[in-house]
């Protein structure tokens, strides 16, 4: 049994219309630039750890654990995406065309290197790909992987590349319970 044709999974007008906005939203490159709201500190590094049930010397003397770098700048509660954030640009298209339900699948994370006590991040954000539509065991859907890449401003105006992360997730049409 072969597996159906995109054409059998989605109407091809949908489909058309997705993979055109994903090449738009893509043309973007890094978008939706954003500054962390603080330094990196120690207070913070503090509390992470702390949470994390880490206790490493090297990270109470200056150094954050480079697993860090989105903690500086994640949204916070009352914060929102820019309307040029590629990712949640193509999850609205998605979304318009009937993929209603997300359900993320995974994260790749690398680090060039330690971020310093001091160091100000700033965040961009790019659509890194959109694959589908797959069936899966939760629906038809669409992988989006988004790249997010993160700077540290130097005093001299010039950036540098600390740390990116893919991050992919699922937008799906919910298979209906009694296909479940």
């Amino acid at each position: 049994m072969s597996a159906p044709t995109p054409q059998e999974l989605v109407d091809p007008a949908v489909h058309e219309k997705v993979m055109a906005e994903a090449e738009r939203i893509k043309a973007w490159g890094e978008a939706a630039e954003r500054f962390a709201r603080d330094q990196v500190n120690q207070p913070t590094i503090n509390n992470w750890l702390e949470a994390m049930g880490l206790d490493n010397p090297r990270f109470r003397v200056g150094e954050a654990p480079p697993s860090m770098a989105q903690v500086w700048t994640m949204y916070g509660l009352g914060g929102r995406p820019s309307e040029d954030d590629p990712l949640h640009s193509m999850m609205r298209a998605l979304t318009d065309a009937g993929f209603t339900a997300v359900l993320g699948t995974n994260c790749e994370q690398s680090y060039e290197r330690y971020l310093r006590v001091g160091e100000q991040l700033r965040v961009t954000t790019a659509l890194d790909s959109v694959v589908g539509p797959k069936a899966t065991g939760m629906g038809v859907g669409y992988f989006v992987t988004s790249r997010n890449t993160w700077y540290v401003e130097h005093e001299d105006g010039t950036s540098e590349k600390v740390a990116t992360m893919l991050f992919r997730v699922l937008k799906f049409i919910p298979r209906a319970k009694a296909d479940a």
